[in-house]
């Protein structure tokens, strides 16, 4: 009984070791969302989160959450432990901070900022215009991002489609279809005007950029 309880002690005290809260302001979230809204990025987002270090894999995340001297606010963290945060002027003047609960340690755990479709433009069926649309909100985005130096920038050369199955190998017609839960259309097949129908609406939509 002894030995039985301190290894439970060893365990909660290793577990804790481990698992690491850490505290961001929240101007340096702003700083990235700020940079799209306007029409021309309408349809897209940040998605924050925490790459492992040395890993293909994000840190899973127990908790996030905005707090101020006012209030606190619990944001949504999905399933892949990524994150959005909202775009208030407010917050960054009251010098709001982002408190997130990891279950490893921070020093293995480096942001992770992904540009993605929001949610409404996600779904299993799309018409040629609004694959079209889609398209201009990237190449927009990289030319804002780029100004003066565009020409160092990456250019938008297709669409990738991520589902939820990694797993996922479905055909799609015109296409390579879906192998390993992604769908590439690369820029010519998009310019070819298809519309688009899908088994399943995949996770999100993030653009083919090429340096």
């Amino acid at each position: 009984m002894t030995r039985f309880l301190s290894l439970l002690i060893f365990f909660v005290l290793s577990a804790h070791v481990n698992a690491e809260q850490i505290e961001v302001e929240y101007k340096r979230f702003y700083s990235h969302i700020n940079k799209i809204g306007d029409e021309d990025t309408a349809a897209l987002q940040f998605a924050f989160g925490f790459l492992r270090v040395g890993e293909d894999r994000l840190c899973p995340i127990n908790s996030a959450k905005i707090v101020t001297q006012k209030q606190t606010i619990a944001l949504e963290v999905s399933k892949e432990h990524r994150f959005l945060v909202p775009k208030e002027r407010a917050l960054k003047l009251a010098d709001a901070s982002i408190l997130i609960d990891l279950t490893e340690a921070a020093n293995v755990c480096d942001m992770s900022v992904q540009i993605e479709t929001k949610a409404e433009y996600v779904k299993n069926e799309y018409t040629a215009e609004e694959l079209a649309y889609i398209t201009r909100q990237y190449e927009a985005f990289f030319n804002e991002m780029g100004g003066f130096l565009s020409f160092m920038m990456p250019s938008v050369n297709g669409l990738i489609f991520r589902f939820s199955d990694t797993e996922l190998d479905a055909p799609i017609p015109g296409t390579s279809g879906i192998n390993n839960g992604m769908l590439m259309l690369d820029k010519a097949w998009l310019e070819q005007g298809n519309g688009l129908r899908l088994p399943e609406a995949p996770l999100r939509i993030t653009a083919i950029a090429k340096g």
